[in-house]
């Protein structure tokens, strides 16, 4: 199994970082959680394209999350010439916004199936809405879902995925709760969106400062790696996001509270479990 990070920015455009995005290979089931800005070209740098896609996971509705979901839809269902079904899951919301986004791709549906003559559907696009404690498979890998916490962002959800022995957990935006324990337990990866308090609390930005208080830091991250016996724990979603020369603080911050693996980097890092 292959984490691939296809996206480690945020909500802050960065030159260098696409929007939140996590590319699971597992043998030829790819499966991708989130889609923020940037991820279809992200996804071609790892090795992957939306016609590849077994699933779609999403985390939450936040825009950073989610506003690069329409490419992913469009890119799927021009690249298979509408014949095949794009499979999504995400917590109560996630029909009502891919509802919407069809919407917002009218238009252009209309267009294309006027333009080509093989395109006699619109995007097929079939969603599952979780609860938390739902699990699936998805080919040959087992995915479970369980409840993070990301108030007032409701509901969230994490994802642990297991496949040929090995096994990620990618649990989104969230503080540590319960949810992320379970689903991180014990894991061979455990991927955590990141924020660094002691600079955030330096800004004179209110809004900016108000992640404070649903975000994980980097030590309560590692904390919980080191509560749940993680094996790896690898970083994104780095708010403030650091340089290359700066990755090597990060990392020290993290074990002196965790001593297994930490692994930080640019977009399309890849941790092969």
């Amino acid at each position: 199994m292959d984490i691939v990070l296809t996206g480690t920015g945020s909500p802050l455009p960065d030159a260098n970082r696409a929007g939140p995005s996590t590319l699971i290979k597992a043998g030829d089931t790819h499966i991708l959680i989130d889609a923020g800005r940037g991820v279809v070209m992200r996804m071609a740098g790892g090795g992957s394209l939306p016609a590849f896609l077994s699933a779609v996971l999403i985390t939450h509705l936040h825009s950073d999350h989610v506003c690069a979901l329409n490419d992913v839809i469009t890119t799927h269902w021009i690249m298979s010439q509408g014949n095949a079904t794009l499979r999504v899951y995400g917590p109560p919301g996630t029909a009502q916004f891919v509802e919407r986004q069809m919407g917002a791709l009218e238009a252009d549906i209309g267009y294309r199936i006027t333009h080509h003559d093989m395109l006699v559907n619109e995007p097929q696009v079939e969603v599952t809405e979780l609860e938390p404690a739902e699990a699936f498979d998805v080919n040959d890998v087992h995915v479970s879902a369980a409840a993070t916490q990301h108030a007032p962002v409701k509901p969230t959800l994490g994802y642990r995925l297991e496949h040929g022995g090995a096994t990620a957990a990618i649990v989104g935006d969230t503080i540590p709760c319960d949810g992320v324990d379970q689903l991180a337990a014990g894991a061979d990866a455990y991927v955590q969106t990141v924020i660094r308090r002691d600079l955030v609390e330096l800004s004179p930005n209110e809004m900016f400062r108000d992640i404070l208080d649903y975000h994980s830091g980097v030590v309560e991250a590692a904390q919980t790696a080191a509560r749940v016996g993680v094996k790896r724990l690898v970083l994104t979603h780095m708010v403030p996001a650091p340089t290359p020369e700066q990755y090597p603080e990060w990392v020290e911050l993290a074990a002196a509270h965790f001593d297994g693996e930490v692994v930080i980097g640019d977009d399309l890092t890849t941790v092969t479990l």
